[in-house]
């Protein structure tokens, strides 16, 4: 029998209309997947800070650009312009692999965009790792626009190295540059990124982490585990670490950061590109967070999944509508009861209900109640007027003093993000 990753080569690889061309190293210990649409001249600032750390890591680094557009119908004349710039360009730059997706008969279908991007990328990564008996070794997304340090490829090597591990989130922190109203927006995002995190971890999700494409990574035999990078348009990296997270540990790289550029972008529907082009048109930069309580509600729902397991249906709704009855409302639409009985039919052993629970209720499924607690009672808030509930209910510590401002706020949100164990259904 073939083993996973040969299965996964063989029947959901993408390989061969799109090749992987230039420089593969003989010793490849881990790989970078680099997207690029229209990113001329800033991605090879980027390439510049891979190459920037140790030689002997950068030698041992294959490093993948995925050039993409659509066709012409779909895609700007200046992009294919941008990709036709970059794609020469890499062909004339050492040390770097590169996949054409951009040129005539090779782009993009017309549906297709980020998700798929990187998926080329790293499947292609994935068959030079495999080829060498590589399959511990670690799949690293990087975005074209986002700067590394010089030990970013070292401190990535050897904590996939030190031991056994399945996937991680590299610790990252938005460069606070610009004009005024650009950085009080990337610092509103910032914050509410970080406070999300902290909150869910509070309340005992197994997703509390920032999915960023930008610091993602995992083994080789992760990424075969969860059938790989999906196709999605937008936010293919939350549902690629959900994915992961549904399988297996996602751990914190902590000794090195990756700092994603803060620009304006329409690219995607949501994330820093939009956000930040709310500070060019006049749009307010209040930094909007989930209500307290409504984690605090999502806190007591997944205790009592913990601690009723092998409770009926009807036995955790009752307790749910006692927390609160929206929650027992969203409960209800979602069909809970009917999903609990077959998993409870499903899976005898209740030590192993658990798991099943949530991979039921997941990252997507926690945001989507919060949500719904928003429009029921629980109004999103400015952070500075939930702050002092957050701090009451222990979602994260308090500051050694009050924060004068928002930079102050960030930079102990991310200490405290720093210090966050590690998370997944099966960590």
């Amino acid at each position: 029998m073939h083993d996973p990753i040969t299965r996964y080569l063989n029947k959901r690889a993408l390989l061969e209309r799109w090749p992987l061309r230039g420089a593969v190293p003989d010793g490849v210990r881990q790989a970078v997947v680099i997207p690029a649409l229209a990113e001329h001249p800033g991605l090879f600032d980027t390439l510049s800070d891979l190459d920037a750390g140790p030689p002997d890591w950068r030698a041992r680094t294959l490093v993948v650009v995925v050039v993409n557009n659509r066709p012409p119908a779909q895609a700007a004349p200046e992009t294919i312009e941008n990709n036709r710039v970059t794609l020469n360009r890499l062909r004339d730059t050492p040390g770097v692999a590169w996949i054409d997706a951009a040129s005539p008969g090779c782009e993009l279908p017309p549906k297709e965009g980020v998700g798929l991007a990187r998926k080329l990328g790293l499947d292609a990564a994935l068959r030079e790792l495999h080829f060498r008996g590589r399959v511990d070794a670690p799949l690293i997304c990087l975005d074209a626009d986002t700067r590394t340090a010089p030990d970013y490829l070292e401190s990535i090597a050897a904590f996939f190295t030190a031991r056994r591990r399945w996937a991680a989130v590299v610790d990252y922190a938005h460069p606070l540059e610009g004009a005024p109203a650009q950085r009080d927006a990337i610092m509103a995002y910032e914050c509410y990124l970080r406070c999300h995190e902290l909150a869910l971890a509070w309340a005992g999700s197994p997703y509390a982490f920032c999915a960023l494409g930008s610091a993602i990574a995992c083994t080789a035999r992760a990424y075969a585990a969860v059938s790989g990078m999906n196709r999605r348009l937008a936010g293919e990296d939350f549902y690629f670490l959900q994915q992961l997270a549904k399988t297996g540990s996602i751990e914190r790289i902590t000794t090195t950061t990756v700092r994603p550029a803060a620009r304006v972008s329409a690219r995607t529907p949501f994330g820093t590109g939009p956000r930040m082009a709310q500070s060019g048109n006049g749009e307010t930069t209040q930094c909007l967070v989930h209500h307290p309580r409504a984690y605090a509600v999502l806190r007591a729902w997944l205790r009592i999944a913990a601690r009723h397991v092998a409770a009926s249906a009807g036995t955790l709704l009752d307790a749910a509508s006692e927390v609160d009855a929206a929650l027992a409302a969203f409960l209800e639409r979602d069909r809970f009861a009917a999903l609990w009985e077959k998993l409870q039919v499903q899976e005898r052993h209740a030590a192993r209900l658990l798991p099943q629970f949530h991979a039921w209720f997941d990252g997507l499924r926690s945001i989507r109640l919060l949500h719904y607690l928003r429009d029921h009672g629980y109004p999103d808030q400015d952070l500075t007027e939930a702050l002092p509930e957050y701090l009451t209910l222990r979602m994260f510590p308090a500051p050694p003093r009050k924060p004068d401002g928002r930079r102050e706020l960030l930079r102990h949100l991310r200490e405290c993000c720093r210090h966050l164990p590690p998370t997944g259904t099966r960590g």
